[in-house]
């Protein structure tokens, strides 16, 4: 069973929180195509645009667990899971070339993550996660 969990920084503004969760859920469904259902009617006829198919925590850390949580999650990318970061200078990018370009001159020890989405396993993605508090 797939299970996924984003864990986003508890430091940042709300607005920041939401756009952190929303590029990430952006790219799972671009990686994750099967963790979108189809489309559905209402009674009256109307369509709905499928929507994810598992729930989809959204838990919270700071930037120091943050980075301890992709150091340990890499370690378990050969065991089947995936993970997607979003990175402060992401965020702070204006285009897409912007980002490329700063991204490029960013070690990977300096980026500062704002937010994680693991996705995959459910034991393994619960074993990373499951003492992480939920965002309220």
């Amino acid at each position: 069973m797939t299970r996924c969990a984003f864990v986003i920084d508890q430091t940042l503004p709300r607005g920041l929180m939401a756009n952190a969760a929303a590029i990430l859920a952006m790219t799972l469904g671009k990686e994750r195509p099967d963790l979108i259902g189809h489309a559905v009617h209402d009674a009256d006829g109307n369509c709905h645009q499928g929507i994810t198919t598992i729930v989809m925590p959204m838990l919270m850390s700071d930037a120091g667990g943050l980075m301890e949580l992709k150091v340990r999650a890499a370690a378990q990318e050969t065991s089947g899971l995936g993970m997607i970061g979003v990175t402060e200078t992401a965020q702070r990018a204006k285009s897409y070339e912007a980002y490329e370009l700063s991204i490029g001159e960013v070690r990977h020890g300096d980026l500062r993550y704002l937010g994680l989405c693991l996705h995959g396993p459910a034991k393994l993605v619960r074993s990373l996660t499951g003492d992480l508090p939920l965002m309220k």
